[in-house]
């Protein structure tokens, strides 16, 4: 036998033990048989690396080293889901759907909610080329060397329906016996337990050896995909194809036709999730038909056609040790509860949120008070209650501060809030450091580098006392100081000098304005177009601008009066920031009242670009043709389906080179 049909035959026979051992969990042969046939195959390999195959069984052992992940940006976002506490929260979502239907019949998949880290899989041509986390749901991290090591994530899709460009969405999880493996092995080499099993999985991904992620077991549960060229019109018919592609679902997910047999399923797992060898913490439903959930459509942050229901979270009591509070970066003062070390839902818990002076109120809480805690949609602790009859006669009620605990300053409330804030918002030293980290974070200026530690060290050692001084640091300053060295000063002041390319919309949401989101401070540069035209505006004209509230538009307008405010918007402009929406090209409404949908592959731009430029020039982006739909731009491989319904309800289709001699041509 040659050695190209040694290695054939190899891979094909692994590739199937493989699925057979992850996916169908029915293992073959033995765990020593496999790896002498794995050891031979690799021996094979490297004999002959032109004769190996891309998705080789040896590619899952791992041994790549990344010391960075690079960033990459969703084809669409990686939205969360609205949860709910209680079956009456799911009457009202079930009544919600049902009006938003219009009277069109309509089901629910119903699926475990994995307590995991999600995970994007893209495969081009049924092959698998890159694994993508969650990240801030807009961009992830690309981890592809760690995500071949996964047993369950198929590096060639089975089949032959297979779609030229496919996305795959599913969960990473940790089973519970292997998760108390990895401990023991800890505990055996001098090492702490890990904490929880999701902590975990989230660790390891995210390790820059993939062969120590190779060496750990998670389960990769497949539970969505996207791919235009895939006829299929339900989401159940989606998950029979998930599985004859090769994927591991749960196995438990169900059609629902109606509320009545949702509730039924709901209440069947309440106590059975204990008994499943991974966590869950509610379950996932979702409206079943597809073209319905393009009608009803998506809120800024979730989908209107799906809900998580949270099953209620496991409580524990302990010691209430005393309260302290904390000062957030726009002056919040929030309490936190210091507990009594207490062991819930798989961590141990030393602090928890209060929230407020309301809560404090609310709760009567007391010096060393045995108090009740649980975690709220199992990930934030908080305190739910006191348990009087354990009250020390002695005890002294707690009140809520009269000043800042960091700067003395007096604090203020403001009428309808409930929150207590520090009015010093430039010598209020936690205040400070706070907007400069947000305005170095990711979604904002992105800069390389500047994180919490150093932003501390910057202040503290007063080279900085705002956002606008990073833009005067030198090099003659950074290297004196501890921790930094000739290449980590010249990454820094690099990393300070490509955020001045950072788009208007993200320096606007850097500036750090209260109630001023991503998704809002995007709004505002589209409408204003330049800071100073947004500066000058006034209470009624914010109000007037779409999704712009009082209380965002009072906001804004507080903090563009600041003369503080003001000097250091004035010293980003000298340092060159982009304080105004670049115009791409002439006329940017063009495309105004025009919408677009987008299908296939293109030559010259990809198409997060195309869209971009369509939307810059003042169209809109839909997800399925309708006969509302003005152009369907189509480029290789376009979804069949996509082209089939512009014919019939008569949307003109033009290819990217039509797009782009019609909008030269309106310019």
């Amino acid at each position: 036998m040659s050695p190209k049909e040694k290695i054939d035959q190899l891979t094909t026979e692994l590739k199937q033990h493989n699925y057979n051992y992850y996916v169908l969990a029915q293992p073959t042969v033995s765990d020593y048989e496999f790896d002498q046939k794995l050891k031979e195959l690799e021996a094979l390999e490297q004999a002959h690396p032109d004769l190996q195959w891309p998705d080789s069984p040896t590619l899952r052992v791992g041994g790549e080293i990344t010391k960075n992940f690079e960033s990459f940006v969703h084809i669409r976002p990686m939205l969360s889901l609205n949860n709910s506490y209680s079956q009456d929260e799911i009457v009202e979502f079930d009544e919600q759907v049902e009006k938003l239907a219009g009277g069109k019949p309509y089901t629910y998949l119903l699926d475990h909610k994995f307590d995991g880290v999600s995970l994007s899989l893209h495969y081009e041509n049924g092959l698998l080329v890159r694994g993508v986390t969650r990240g801030d749901g807009v961009q992830g991290d690309d981890i592809t060397h760690n995500v071949r090591t996964i047993g369950t994530v198929p590096l060639r899709l089975k089949g032959d329906n297979i779609p030229a460009q496919l996305e795959v969405r599913g969960e990473v999880v940790m089973p519970k016996d292997a998760f108390e493996q990895l401990n023991e092995s800890r505990e055996a080499e001098g090492l702490p337990r890990l904490m929880n099993p999701r902590n975990t999985t989230a660790g390891t991904l995210k390790m820059q050896d993939s062969s120590v992620v190779a060496s750990r077991t998670m389960i990769f549960f497949a539970f969505s995909l996207y791919a235009e060229e895939l006829e299929v019109a339900t989401a159940g018919e989606q998950m029979d194809w998930l599985i004859s592609a090769g994927f591991r679902l749960s196995g438990f997910h169900h059609l629902s036709p109606d509320i009545h047999d949702l509730r039924s399923y709901l209440d069947s797992w309440e106590d059975k999730k204990s008994s499943l060898n991974y966590e869950i913490d509610g379950i996932v439903i979702k409206v079943n038909e597809l073209q319905l959930r393009q009608e009803i459509g998506f809120t800024a942050k979730a989908p209107r056609w799906a809900i998580a229901y949270k099953y209620k979270a496991e409580e524990a009591t302990t010691v209430l040790e005393s309260v302290s509070f904390q000062v957030g970066r726009t002056g919040k003062v929030t309490p936190v509860a210091n507990l009594a070390p207490v062991w819930l839902a798989g961590t141990t818990v030393k602090r928890a949120s209060i929230h407020n002076a309301d809560e404090i109120e609310r709760l009567g809480l007391h010096e060393g008070d045995t108090v009740k805690v649980e975690k709220g949609g199992e990930i934030i602790p908080k305190i739910t209650g006191v348990i009087l009859e354990k009250r020390l006669k002695d005890a002294k009620p707690i009140h809520f501060i009269t000043h800042c605990p960091d700067c003395g300053t007096e604090l203020i409330r403001i009428e309808g809030d409930a929150n207590h804030y520090c009015p010093n918002t430039t010598g209020c030293p936690p205040q400070i450091k706070g907007r400069i980290i947000h305005f170095a974070s990711r979604k904002a200026l992105d800069i390389d580098g500047m994180g919490t530690e150093i932003v501390n060290q910057l202040v503290d050692e007063g080279l900085i006392t705002h956002y606008g001084d990073l833009y005067s640091l030198t090099y003659e300053q950074l290297i004196e100081l501890e921790r930094f060295a000739d290449l980590s000063v010249k990454n820094l002041l690099e990393g300070i000098e490509k955020s001045k390319e950072i788009p208007f919309e993200r320096v606007l949401f850097g500036l750090g304005i209260r109630f001023v989101g991503a998704t809002v401070a995007k709004k505002l540069a589209r409408f204003y177009k330049h800071i100073d035209q947004l500066a000058q505006a006034d209470l009624d004209s914010l109000v007037a601008v779409p999704d712009i509230g009082t209380r965002i538009a009072e906001s804004v307008v507080a903090f563009f009066s600041d003369p503080d405010q003001q000097a250091i918007i004035e010293q980003l402009k000298r340092s060159g920031l982009q304080l105004e929406v670049a115009e791409k090209r002439a006329g940017s409404d063009i495309l105004n009242g025009k919408s677009f949908v987008i299908s296939g592959v293109f030559e010259n731009m990809s198409r997060d670009e195309l869209k971009q430029l369509i939307e810059d020039l003042g169209g809109t982006v839909k997800s399925s043709v309708s006969s509302k739909t003005t152009y369907l731009v189509a480029g290789e491989g376009a979804g069949p389906s996509k082209l089939g319904k512009a014919e019939k309800v008569g949307v003109p289709i033009i290819s990217e080179q039509n797009f782009m001699e019609l909008i030269d041509g309106m310019a």
